[in-house]
């Protein structure tokens, strides 16, 4: 997919979603006080002790406003404040134990409402959505620590049910593949383990911890299949996955392999994206219903190891 219409596709979300936002806000969050000042409430509560610009800069609320509502909570006797001890000129934010009833009122009401909004929602359907929610949460506060050590590996003993176990969570948390993928998986690698000649499986490791794999086995004389790639989903955009595909492809070079091929599902966008960037080319599908319990289209993805040179 070109980066146009993954732009195109966000800002459709976000039409969509900012209509459930402002239906949430108007009938949520809005009794007794504005949006806004419920939510500064909430943040002082959190951060306990906070300086009014640590909230203001935290939920993007203009200075003048800020301060607004700051002198309308504290004249409600809602919060309190207090003087920094570290800096004189600094006041620290407090709720008042009247400030705190108001916050529990909030959350009950908030809780009550939204409870009465999923209420038709399956408990299947409800566990996608918040999984979702949590995967959106998670991708846009991703923070990488800039000293974390990259490294790949050739696989070690214990090494191999790792791998099966990746593929079985991540592939069930975000795809809802069942245990026969997983048994898929685990067949094959057990076969690998049988006979590694002409192969290799290589882990992933971010900081020592492992979280990713990527392995090539020989299917025949000059030609070798590319297997078990996959990354965990909280170590997207640091550069392994391309770390991984050019540790397997400088393997089958060396091999003297002329040509690698993998199977893949047409809804893995990002590895397909990946695939596409090395050269690879779509030359077979096939529906496969046993993994899913829904139709999926399997692909063949196959690259001349010529075309690199």
């Amino acid at each position: 997919m070109d980066t146009i219409q993954y732009v195109e596709k966000i800002r459709k979300f976000n039409r969509y979603y900012s209509n459930v936002l402002g239906k949430i806000d108007q009938e949520i969050y809005n009794k007794p006080f504005p949006l806004t000042e419920a939510r500064v409430i909430t943040e002082i509560n959190l951060r306990n002790g906070c300086t009014a610009t640590e909230v203001r800069e935290n939920l993007g609320v203009d200075r003048g406003y800020m301060s607004r509502i700051v002198q309308k909570l504290e004249d409600e006797k809602i919060i309190f404040k207090k003087q920094s001890p570290d800096d004189k000129r600094q006041y620290l934010l407090y709720l008042t134990d009247y400030g705190k009833e108001i916050l529990n009122d909030l959350v009950e009401n908030a809780n009550h409402e939204v409870g009465e909004m999923i209420q038709e929602i399956s408990n299947r359907d409800l566990s996608n959505l918040v999984s979702s929610m949590e995967t959106i949460e998670s991708i846009f506060n991703k923070e990488y620590p800039s000293q974390s050590v990259i490294s790949i590996r050739t696989f070690l003993p214990g090494d191999v049910g790792f791998v099966a176990h990746l593929h079985g969570r991540l592939y069930e948390k975000t795809y809802k593949f069942g245990r026969m993928f997983e048994y898929y998986v685990m067949k094959g690698l057990t076969e690998f383990m049988i006979d590694t000649s002409g192969g290799e499986l290589w882990i992933a490791e971010a900081d020592g911890k492992m979280v990713g794999s990527i392995a090539i086995t020989q299917s025949k004389d000059q030609s070798a299949q590319l297997r078990w790639f996959i990354l965990d989903e909280d170590y997207h955009g640091m550069g392994i996955g391309k770390r991984l595909m050019e540790t397997a492809i400088d393997f089958c070079k060396k091999q003297g392999y002329q040509h690698v091929f993998l199977w893949t599902v047409s809804i893995l966008e990002t590895a397909r994206y990946l695939y596409q960037k090395y050269n690879f080319r779509v030359t077979e599908e096939k529906p496969n219903d046993e993994w899913t319990g829904s139709k999926l289209v399997e692909e063949r993805w196959d690259l001349n190891l010529s075309d690199l040179i």
